[in-house]
């Protein structure tokens, strides 16, 4: 995989650059905001300012798109399916995209899971050297796949991604034990079946068990810092298939693949 130098300009006022576009995919809880927040962490751009960051990332919920009033009432009764591609709106979030890769400062808005309903409140995303893009059918929408210079999947087992669910659904978006389970088993599981797990074999890397795979976020992040200083390409093993899969061998590391794939700017 190799992608061009990044090409600079004036745009809005900050210095314009092409970054380079991660895509974070994944189930419903499966670690995918935790594994973009230790790779910012690692890279020590979790506390800079807005202007200043050189890594940033953004959710695909928060390109949801407008509930009709109908679907508005399903959805507060917990009977609304925001695990379809059609809750999405593709479009806008195409749109912001390509704004980013030309180097654009954007405003990317904010989702309101209490309301169901995106906020008047927005972010600002400022240019910066990698973008991360984090969401669950990220890798579904083909025009949006394309513009990514690297693809994540982080695969959980669904045990754990429900476990997580529950409590998160009822302390942090105040849902109830029975909606909570009812939405899982009539629209999460078997949209996650059908349109994010497919989207797997797109994946440049996978990671078992997320954000507690230590060695596939120390190999990512030294990626994404060779992308930030211009150091030497990583090499990263390829499995049969045709992506990597790092598995963390307990006290010791080890990753194994049939051929070696360079990973370059």
């Amino acid at each position: 995989m190799s992608v061009k130098q990044a090409e600079f300009a004036d745009t809005n006022g900050f210095e314009s650059k092409t970054p380079f576009l991660i895509g974070v995919a994944g189930g419903t809880a499966s670690g995918k905001s935790t594994v973009c927040q230790r790779i910012m962490e690692k890279l020590g751009q979790q506390h800079k300012e807005q202007t200043e960051r050189r890594v940033v990332c953004i959710s695909q919920d928060s390109f949801y798109r407008t509930l009709t009033p109908s679907e508005r009432l399903r959805a507060e009764r917990g009977q609304f399916n925001f695990d379809h591609p059609d809750a999405f709106d593709d479009k806008k979030l195409l749109a912001i995209l390509k704004d980013i890769l030309a180097g654009k400062k954007v405003e990317v808005p904010e989702y309101d899971y209490v309301t169901n309903s995106i906020s008047h409140r927005s972010h600002t995303i400022y240019p910066a050297d990698v973008v991360l893009i984090e969401g669950i059918l990220v890798f579904y929408f083909p025009e949006v796949r394309e513009l990514f210079h690297m693809k994540l999947f982080v695969d959980t087992d669904s045990d754990t991604r429900l476990a997580r669910r529950v409590p998160r659904d009822i302390m942090d978006r105040g849902r109830d034990l029975e909606q909570v389970l009812n939405q899982y088993m009539n629209f999460v599981k078997p949209a996650f079946e059908e349109f994010c797990l497919p989207t797997k074999k797109f994946a440049d890397v996978i990671i078992p068990r997320g954000a507690d795979n230590l060695v596939a976020i120390d190999l990512i992040v030294h990626h994404i810092w060779d992308i930030m200083y211009k150091k030497r390409p990583v090499k990263i093993a390829n499995g049969c298939n045709g992506h990597l899969e790092v598995e963390d061998a307990g006290n010791g590391r080890r990753m194994s693949g049939s051929s070696e794939d360079t990973l370059s700017r």
